[in-house]
């Protein structure tokens, strides 16, 4: 059992009123954030968190609104900004402060203007959101500013003493961009969101493509990035998928109309082509989606429709990820702007490896630039490195698990027998991997299998073969139609067990489950001198909602169910607008906290409990207090949320009970178990896509222990951004066995931005965070 810390406490907070700002001095620095370019969901998030960080950290901050337009003519676009202006703002797509072109910021007299609007405003640092041409604007106004700051004084425009205190302008940029093209991070801001929108539309497009046995050809967004358009097809289950970075080889449109042939003689009913905006030939001729249309009903004699997603794809309410991240890269990007010195260089606030990283602004925009020579010149290779490690890989997944058949490409001296079996609890995503195994397997030369019903079903001896047809459909469906259960064999159960594995002549198990399967694989280590059948390679895949695995940061199923309470919590809050309401809503996780603390970033909870952490009644009795001198204060909503075991004693009715009774009817209080339904529905485009990283890895590790002629046991998993492989019996030293929690978790840490974000008095100074790698 974790080490209880009470740290943190809200004896770091006064309990006062919360219905006035921080007080500030009149020499308090001054910040900007503005955004601009073309919006994506989570702009919101950073600008939020921005705003939030300046007050906390006694900086003065100011929206520019409508983007440069907004520094260029000023008045009332350039706005101070309180806590409360960016309440509710969180769940919200699209842009706060608005976004719009601007002609006259090109002109080096439009720029002259907005450094007089600026410093007129006592703004020398700036957060600036959006893409590659908006930070190259800013950093040209970074570099004209002391230039364009004399000739104002001279002019007599403004005076020599403000000149003289505004001297260099720091700004720090956070990307957003649905296109994720900027080269050096991994995920832009409005990706996951967009990504989302896709895959939504082809789980839709789908169910009606089978009915009538239809090709459709669906283009999205990404301009010269095809990191939407693959995704979404290996998300999505797609059969073909043109991107900018790989134009098809001469003679594409026979080859892709043979694939879809095979696939409708081998009975599948559906087929979706998607098509990047950016895509062309080698020769650099557009591909465009009414182009495939013709060629597959000229070719194919099929009926084809074409679906354009457009502007959908930018809108809507952001995901769970597009949440919390972009608020840990606003509060970096303020909290460096703000202490910021004269020897700082412009930095991109990025994403690396599930980590926070500072790119330098001018070489990453070259970078991501240089894009579009590499694909001019045809360098394709480049093109694609450019993308990350990852994309070449996910580009050679595809073309394996997109085929209607099986093509293996290995070969080994017999097709050894490797069964598939689920254990624990449902994780959404439990499909996808499953499906991606059968399809990898089968590809490497192994005969694919299915135990039912988890570790009883390979007691009971049901079994049964898994063929490349079987799997189709699978992708995005939640459930497992394999079936699971927390039942795992006993020792005493063991012999059984090894009969059975020798009676289906298993040669490797792939265990896709939570901490019981993991628990099963490592006994069945431990067993092995006793049971010869258990000397067979054991790949463990992490797949648990609570996301408590050894050696991996994130299981497949924890992204699916932090978007399924993001939906329900938003609701949730939604049912409180019109009333003076608490809500305590309990999430699941048992003794790992990190649904309940994610999922309150994510929502802009006011408090959360964890079993980590632990609750003292004196907290509670600080909490209460809290509570009711923000009521007192104007509000009409508190959103409390906690792990379900946080507490044996204080427990979720408990500690409603507490707040009604001490608010004496100042407000409702409301409790809200989420239940089950934090394991239900469709995987996320994440948790399919991870799902099949995985996998991919864990039939890499299998194959070469085959051709190795090993037996060893492993568990696969995302550890600093990276899938690796560990063996299962060092898992005690990264897990506590009987808590179930790792020992390292890199998300414990982001306790005290949820408190930065959620009350304007927590005086705790918390610097940077851990995740941004330094230098």
């Amino acid at each position: 059992m974790s080490e209880v810390d009470h740290s943190v406490q809200h004896s770091d907070f006064p309990l006062t009123s919360t219905d006035h700002q921080h007080q500030t001095p009149d020499n308090a620095v001054r910040i900007g954030v503005l955004t601009s370019g073309g919006d994506a969901q989570g702009m919101n998030a950073v600008v939020r968190a921005v705003v939030r960080t300046a007050l906390h950290e006694g900086a003065i901050p100011f929206a520019i609104r409508e983007g440069w337009k907004g520094a260029v003519f000023g008045g009332d676009l350039i706005q101070e900004m309180s806590w409360n202006d960016v309440s509710g703002i969180l769940a919200a797509g699209g842009t706060h402060i608005g976004t719009a072109r601007c002609a006259e910021f090109r002109e080096r007299a439009g720029i002259k203007q907005a450094v007089k609007n600026l410093v007129e405003h006592g703004i020398d640092r700036l957060v600036i959101i959006g893409g590659d041409g908006t930070l190259s604007g800013a950093d040209e106004l970074r570099e004209l500013w002391p230039e364009l700051l004399a000739e104002l004084a001279t002019e007599g425009e403004i005076s020599a003493e403000l000149a003289h205190e505004h001297q260099k302008l720091h700004i720090a940029g956070v990307v957003g961009s649905i296109d994720n093209d900027l080269v050096g991070t991994d995920m832009t801001i409005g990706a996951d969101s967009a990504l989302h929108r896709i895959v939504e539309a082809l789980d839709a497009l789908s169910s009606t493509a089978a009915s009538h046995q239809r090709t459709f050809v669906i283009e999205v967004m990404g301009r010269r990035c095809g990191y939407l358009a693959l995704m979404s097809a290996i998300a999505g289950g797609c059969d073909y998928v043109f991107i900018p970075e790989l134009p098809p080889a001469d003679g594409w449109e026979d080859a892709m109309c043979e694939k879809l042939r095979i696939g409708r003689a081998h009975g599948r009913r559906d087929s979706m082509v998607i098509v990047a905006e950016g895509a062309t030939d080698r020769a650099g001729n557009p591909i465009t989606a009414t182009m495939v249309k013709e060629i597959l009903e000229q070719k194919l004699g099929e009926d084809a429709r074409v679906t354009s997603l457009g502007h959908v794809q930018r809108g809507g309410t952001p995901s769970a990820y597009d949440r919390w991240m972009p608020t840990l890269l606003g509060y970096t990007a303020a909290h460096d702007v703000i202490h910021a010195s004269d020897s700082n260089e412009p930095v991109i606030i990025g994403t690396q490896r599930n980590r926070l990283v500072r790119l330098p602004m001018m070489e990453t925009i070259k970078n991501t630039r240089a894009v579009k020579d590499y694909l001019a010149a045809g360098n394709w290779d480049a093109a694609i490195a450019s993308r990350g490690k990852g994309y070449r890989e996910m580009i050679d997944i595809f073309e394996t698990i997109s085929w209607p058949v099986p093509t293996p490409k290995y070969s080994l001296p017999t097709s050894p027998r490797v069964a598939i079996v689920h254990a624990g609890g449902l994780a959404p995503g439990m499909n996808a991997a499953a499906r991606a195994a059968v399809k990898l397997g089968l590809d490497r030369g192994f005969t694919m299998l299915g135990v039912e019903g988890g570790f009883p079903g390979l007691l009971d001896a049901k079994v049964r073969e898994l063929n490349w047809g079987d799997v189709e459909g699978w992708v995005e469906d939640g459930g497992a139609e394999l079936g699971t259960r927390r039942t795992i064999a006993s020792v005493d159960q063991f012999y059984q067990l090894s009969r059975g594995i020798e009676n289906a002549r298993i040669d490797a198990l792939i265990v896709i489950g939570g901490f019981k399967g993991y628990k099963a694989a490592y006994e069945m280590v431990r067993e092995r001198d006793r049971y010869p059948a258990f000397r067979i390679p054991i790949i463990c895949v992490p797949a648990s909602i609570d996301n408590n695995l050894p050696g991996s940061e994130l299981a497949i199923g924890a992204d699916t169910a932090l978007n399924n309470n993001a939906q329900i919590l938003d609701r949730i809050k939604q049912s409180a607008s019109a009333s003076q309401r608490c809500f305590v809503a309990e999430t699941m996780g048992r003794r790992c906290g990190y649904l309940a603390l994610m999922s309150a970033i994510t929502t802009g909870a006011e408090q959360v409990y964890l079993s980590e952490t632990g609750i003292t009644l004196p907290q509670l009795a600080e909490d209460t207090a809290r509570m009711i001198n923000a009521f007192k204060g104007g509000r009409n909503l508190y959103l409390v949320i906690r792990n379900e075991d946080a507490s044996e004693y204080y427990t979720t009715d408990f500690i409603s009970r507490i707040f009604e009774e001490e608010g004496g009817g100042l407000f409702d209080v409301r409790s809200s178990i989420l239940g089950h339904m934090q394991q239900g529905g469709n995987p996320t485009p994440f948790d399919r896509t991870l799902a099949v990283r995985m996998m991919h890895k864990a039939i890499d590790v299998l194959y070469e222990q085959f051709e190795q002629r090993k037996d060893g046991a492993i568990h696969v998993g995302q550890h600093d951004g990276v899938i690796e492989a560990f063996p299962i019996s060092h898992m005690p030293d990264l897990i506590d066995m009987e808590s179930r929690l790792p020992y390292e978790a890199w998300w414990h840490d982001l306790k005290d931005v949820l408190y930065v974000m959620a009350d304007q008095h927590f005086d705790k100074k918390i610097g940077t965070l851990p995740l941004v790698i330094e230098d």
